[in-house]
C-alpha cells in the first residue's frame, strides 16, 4: 500500500485506486488479487482456507477474552489491544498438538501449560505496564482469588505520573471457557490510596467465586486519579492505568 502525501487527502475509489485512512495515516491500494470464489473453491488455495478458519478462530477468541473482561479494561487498555491480543490467540491455537490443520483452537489449545504461560502476563496497556508502575510484589491465591500487596507504600513503590494524587487497585478473578465461550468474571472490592508514604496492607477479594469450566484467569490494575476540591477525576482518560494477567492455572 501506498501512503497520500500532499495537502488535499482522498478518500473513496477512483478507477483500481481506493483512497483510504487508518491509524496509520491517509492510505492508496490497487485492487487486485484472486477472486474469492476460487479461493473457496479451488484445491489449489486449501492451505490458505485453513489459514484463514484459524485466524478467524483466533480472533474470535480474542474477542472473547476482551468482551469478557471489558469491566476491568474499559479503563485500561491501548488503541493496539486488538490486534495484540489476536496475535497472542493466535500463537495459543499453535499450541493445540490434537487437531488438524485449519481446525486447531484455542479452546483446546489452553489446557496445556504452555498456552496458559502465554497468556499470563499479557499487558492491556503497552504504554503503562504493570511491572514498571508497581515495585511491590503481590501474590494471588488460586483457589479464592484474593490478591494481596503487603506494605505498599504509594510514594515509595508506585511509579505515578505528573499530577496525580490517587491511586485505585483492582482484581478481578475470571473463569473463561475458549471451547464453549460462556465467561464467569468476578472482580475485587477498590482500594483507593493517596500518593503518600502511608504503609498499606492491601487486600483485594472477589465477590464470589466464578462458576464453570475453563481457563482461570487473575488481573491486576492500577489506575491513576487526581483530587479536584475532594473529587477524584481519571487522570488523562487512563492514559496512564496499568491491567495485566497475572496468573492463568
Amino acid at each position: 500500500m501506498a501512503k497520500q502525501t500532499g495537502i488535499i487527502k482522498l478518500k473513496g475509489k477512483i478507477g483500481d485506486l481506493s483512497f483510504y485512512k487508518s491509524k496509520d495515516g491517509h492510505l492508496a491500494r490497487e485492487k487486485g488479487g484472486v477472486e474469492a470464489d476460487r479461493i473457496k473453491n479451488d484445491p489449489a488455495f486449501v492451505r490458505t482456507r485453513e489459514n484463514g478458519a484459524e485466524f478467524g478462530s483466533s480472533a474470535s477468541s480474542g474477542k472473547f477474552s476482551r468482551d469478557s473482561l471489558r469491566p476491568m479494561a474499559l479503563t485500561a487498555s491501548d488503541n493496539r489491544v486488538v490486534a495484540r491480543m489476536t496475535k497472542l490467540m493466535t500463537q495459543i491455537k499453535n499450541l493445540d498438538l490434537t487437531s488438524v490443520r485449519g481446525q486447531r483452537k484455542v479452546g483446546v489449545a489452553i489446557a496445556s501449560a504452555p498456552a496458559k504461560a502465554l497468556l499470563k502476563g499479557f499487558e492491556f496497556n503497552k504504554n503503562a505496564l504493570l511491572g514498571s508502575i508497581l515495585y511491590k510484589p503481590w501474590a494471588v491465591n488460586t483457589t479464592t482469588g484474593v490478591i494481596t500487596v503487603t506494605g505498599l507504600i504509594p510514594v515509595n513503590d508506585i511509579t505515578f505520573p505528573a499530577g496525580a494524587t490517587h491511586i485505585s487497585l483492582t482484581g478481578c478473578y475470571g473463569n473463561l471457557n475458549f471451547g464453549t465461550n460462556i465467561a464467569d468474571v468476578k472482580l475485587t472490592n477498590v482500594v483507593n490510596l493517596p500518593i503518600d508514604g502511608t504503609s498499606t496492607a492491601v487486600t483485594l477479594t472477589p465477590t464470589a467465586i466464578p462458576s464453570g469450566t475453563g481457563a482461570k484467569v487473575f488481573l491486576l490494575k492500577i489506575e491513576f486519579f487526581q483530587n479536584v476540591n475532594g473529587v477524584q477525576y481519571s487522570l488523562k482518560n487512563g492514559a496512564y492505568n496499568a491491567l495485566r494477567v497475572i496468573e492463568v492455572v
